[in-house]
């Protein structure tokens, strides 16, 4: 869809909008017959006014017209308090059918396979959970309702003035042509308008995104200026994005005025003569001017509130988009062990992120359970491939990857991902205490199994010296630690359930050698326990491991311990080992 297009309203989007209401269609009800009440009740106030002059201000009928009075304030006092039940009500049903909605689009999302997230820049995904959702919440609280609430009060109004004088109510009518002439106008041009403000702040939001997660990159490489030129155009065209809107709303409602004034004047100078002939009475001449307000004023605002409507369906159809992602990792076994052996075999395994573009060609190893196997090879080989498909972030098009002697997709995926603990190299924190980074707020998690693998992993002392201990509170994606600390975090939150599978990807390329020494001694206690994966570049720290499998262009290149690959003179484990343990000549 382009920016420009005028999409009308669709009746099973709509339908399917209103259908998120369900849970709460007693308020839903409940506001639609305070619509019905409030429209004939609002004609009331006019009337009264134009009985007050005829009937009893002209024959000085002090008596009743203090009755009248009394009367009309408790009427003004009725309206008052179910306009404010009308408002609240519309205003807490769209509260609450987002509060809902983003949960769900939250769920969802969280429950994407990884591919969706490599092609979906964060800052579009952020604005479908934010941004369009809260344009859900007009749909209610200034659409549908408020829309058949205005159509129902100019239905009262026009009625009340014919019945009043009908003569009056056709010299005030003749300009509103004019004034939907004015009113579909400004419709379309705020549609297009709003279209274009929408994709420029998911665009905004996308940026935004992009240049904060990367802002110690654009600081490096002293980007900032150019960033900023960037940022410049896209705020530019955000900003005309919306100035073209403002103008409209800045031209329309000045235009409603003059023909609203036009209409009051038209019918003053027809009005005013007829009193004098006794066609129209001075009570009438009084509250025309009151029901002309009461019908321009929906008129005027039903073009914007059906603008809001149209851009909430438009959000609304965006958001629908992303629930209707189906890119889900396939759960359909049903296998759930209370525990794994640890055997592992890949079984001429073929992937690819893309149908271009093969990662791995026909790949096979066996792990045997309680065996530690090394990965090793050149930046692209398909390493980091391997354990991401072994933890199922996605599926493979050919072979068999086998847990237990049993095919993975056979197992219930929560159950399987579980017994599982991967650490990465790029360590991500959450902002929250160091407690719930490392239990990541399970409940069956407690405090003492916590401080048993801290201990077990040398990160106890430290955390106990950090200003709350385990309470410390730490800035998003752990800013304010080492890259040590992280990583012993991870670490501890990778241990701390247990797991039968321990995959370790590139977990000490970026260490100190002080703090390197600490984790090389709990990976060497830990793995002597389960079945463990390194992928490292630093050939120092897999030198215990039973096996090395060695990758090179997406195939397996070597396969042997660290004492065979070493004996052959021509292999690619070799000659990394020479790269980087012997010294240059000279």
């Amino acid at each position: 869809m382009s920016d420009n297009s005028a999409p009308k309203i669709k009746i099973p989007l709509l339908g399917r909008v209103l259908g998120l209401a369900q849970p709460y269609k007693k308020v839903f009800v409940a506001a639609g017959i305070l619509a019905v009440i409030l429209a004939p009740l609002s004609i009331v106030r006019p009337y009264l006014i134009k009985v007050m002059v005829d009937d009893y201000i002209s024959v000085s009928d002090m008596a009743g017209l203090s009755v009248l009075s009394l009367f009309l304030i408790i009427l003004l006092i009725v309206e008052a308090g179910l306009q404010y039940l009308f408002q609240y009500g519309t205003a807490w049903l769209g509260q609450s059918v987002v509060r809902d909605l983003r949960m769900r689009v939250f769920k969802h999302i969280t429950n994407l396979r990884l591919s969706y997230f490599d092609r979906t820049p964060i800052g579009t995904s952020t604005t479908r959970t934010i941004n369009d959702i809260e344009a859900v919440n007009s749909i209610f609280a200034e659409g549908v309702i408020t829309i058949i609430a205005d159509l129902l009060t100019l239905i009262a109004v026009l009625g009340i003035m014919f019945y009043t004088s009908w003569k009056l109510t056709l010299i005030s009518m003749t300009v509103l042509p004019f004034l939907f002439i004015a009113a579909y106008i400004f419709k379309e041009k705020v549609k297009a308008s709003f279209q274009i403000v929408r994709t420029q702040i998911a665009r905004m939001n996308a940026f935004m995104q992009e240049r904060i997660t990367g802002m110690r990159i654009v600081q490096i490489f002293n980007a900032e200026e150019q960033e900023a030129q960037k940022f410049r155009t896209i705020n530019r065209e955000y900003t005309k994005a919306n100035l073209d809107a403002i103008l409209y709303y800045a031209v329309f409602f000045p235009v409603v005025e003059i023909i609203a004034a036009a209409c009051l004047g038209l019918m003053v100078w027809w009005g005013a003569g007829r009193v004098l002939t006794d066609d129209v009475t001075l009570g009438a001449l009084v509250a025309f001017p009151i029901y002309i307000n009461m019908l321009f004023r929906p008129i005027r605002m039903l073009a914007d509130k059906f603008n809001t409507l149209q851009m909430g369906l438009v959000a609304s159809e965006r958001v629908f988009g992303l629930l209707d992602t189906k890119e889900f990792i396939s759960n359909k076994g049903t296998a759930a062990p209370e525990n794994f052996r640890g055997d592992i075999d890949f079984e001429e395994v073929t992937f690819a992120y893309n149908d271009e573009d093969t990662i791995l060609k026909n790949v096979s190893f066996h792990v045997e359970a309680g065996q530690t196997l090394a990965i090793v090879g050149s930046t692209g080989s398909g390493k980091s491939t391997i354990i991401s498909l072994l933890n199922r972030f996605y599926d493979i098009e050919q072979g068999h990857i086998k847990v237990d002697g049993r095919d993975i997709r056979e197992y219930e995926l929560h159950a399987y991902r579980r017994r599982i603990a991967l650490v990465l190299q790029d360590v991500f924190l959450f902002s929250g205490t160091v407690m719930d980074n490392i239990t990541l707020r399970d409940s069956s998690v407690t405090r003492e199994q916590v401080e048993e693998a801290a201990k077990m992993i040398g990160a106890h002392e430290f955390i106990e010296k950090m200003p709350n201990g385990y309470e410390t509170e730490v800035m998003e994606r752990g800013a304010t630690l080492s890259m040590g600390q992280r990583q012993l975090i991870s670490f501890v939150r990778a241990l701390v359930f247990e797991p039968d599978i321990l995959i370790l990807d590139e977990a000490t390329s970026s260490i100190d050698p002080e703090t390197e020494s600490v984790i090389q001694f709990a990976i060497e206690t830990l793995i002597a326990k389960r079945t463990s994966i390194i992928i490292a570049h630093r050939l120092s720290t897999i030198r215990h491991a039973d096996k090395v499998l060695v990758m090179h262009k997406g195939r397996v290149a070597e396969l042997g311990t660290h004492e065979e690959l070493l004996q052959n003179e021509d292999g690619i484990y070799r000659e990394l080992h020479e790269m980087q343990f012997l010294e240059p000549a000279g």
